[in-house]
């Protein structure tokens, strides 16, 4: 059996014409018709019905033409593969980095990797957590950094951050000398915190409510470095990371650890189901050796 007994069958399946499918595969309809004669005499059964003007398959065409379906997508993948084998050095990787996360933690696994892999480009698109979430479910990024916790049917993951979020405030605020603090302290302050498009957005609202009250948010952001300058001009109050509040200036704000603790873990993720091509699982395997991680595809 020829492969292209089964795409040429599949086009007249298809487009119930033999003209058309000649058309649309630049090939004769004499030529189309025989290889469909051939096709039907190898399998020893009518795929098509001839009585009638219009064109219908038959019982056995019918299930024909869904397997074929199936075979010829199997081999493209098949085809893709190789191809990416054999150009393991090149390709393009879609990213999907919260600006948080992605300023902080990959400048250097990214300098290391296109040292290694100069010919491979990563497109870096900066979203929060939750749409970088949707985006790679949605097949439109690759692969992505976000915040836990996710749905761990649907995706692998690579743990590579797990820390915890502490309160910021001005240096003349009340709470400044204090050595920890307790969230539901927090009821009367004006929050500063990340966007609705951010995992810490929801995390700090539900903490607050599970405390007994709902924050008072006056500003939101998707730049930490903005929410962190509002915080050093009295504006409010907000939670960040413990890495990120290291970037501040000890002499405006002050960092205070709270409680109960509320746990800021990262891992990179990708869908299970999907295709990943030898450039991105490259990325994966390396970036995985640079955090002393085991490789999840092995």
């Amino acid at each position: 059996m020829d492969i292209r007994q089964l795409q040429y069958f599949i086009e007249v399946a298809k487009h119930k014409s033999f003209t058309r499918a000649g058309e649309n595969l630049h090939v004769t309809q004499p030529n189309i018709s025989r290889m469909v004669k051939s096709l039907e005499e190898e399998l020893g059964i009518a795929l098509i019905d001839r009585s009638t003007k219009q064109l219908h398959l038959t019982d056995a065409g019918k299930i024909v033409y869904e397997e074929a379906k199936k075979v010829v997508q199997i081999l493209d993948h098949l085809s893709i593969k190789l191809s990416d084998l054999m150009n393991i050095q090149q390709g393009k990787i879609k990213i999907g980095l919260p600006p948080i996360i992605g300023a902080k933690f990959f400048p250097k696994i990214l300098a290391e990797f296109h040292a290694s892999y100069p010919k491979i480009t990563c497109e870096l698109i900066e979203y929060g957590s939750k749409k970088v979430e949707q985006e790679i479910s949605a097949g439109n990024l690759d692969l992505g950094a976000v915040v836990l916790p996710v749905e761990e049917t649907r995706y692998h993951s690579v743990p590579f951050v797990h820390e915890e979020i502490c309160l910021l405030v001005h240096r003349d605020h009340p709470l400044a000398g204090k050595t920890e603090v307790f969230l539901r302290d927090l009821q009367h302050e004006s929050f500063i915190l990340f966007r609705e498009d951010f995992t810490m957005h929801d995390r700090i609202i539900n903490e607050c409510i599970r405390e007994g009250f709902h924050p008072k948010i006056i500003y939101e952001s998707s730049q930490w470095d903005f929410i962190r300058e509002m915080v050093a001009t009295n504006l409010g109050v907000s939670l960040l990371p413990k890495t990120i509040c290291e970037e501040v200036d000890p002499a405006q704000i002050h960092v205070i650890p709270v409680q109960p603790s509320i746990p800021w873990n990262v891992s990179i993720i990708w869908r299970k189901e999907r295709y990943l091509s030898f450039a991105a699982r490259e990325w994966i395997r390396f970036t995985c050796k640079y955090l002393h991680q085991p490789f999840p595809l092995e």
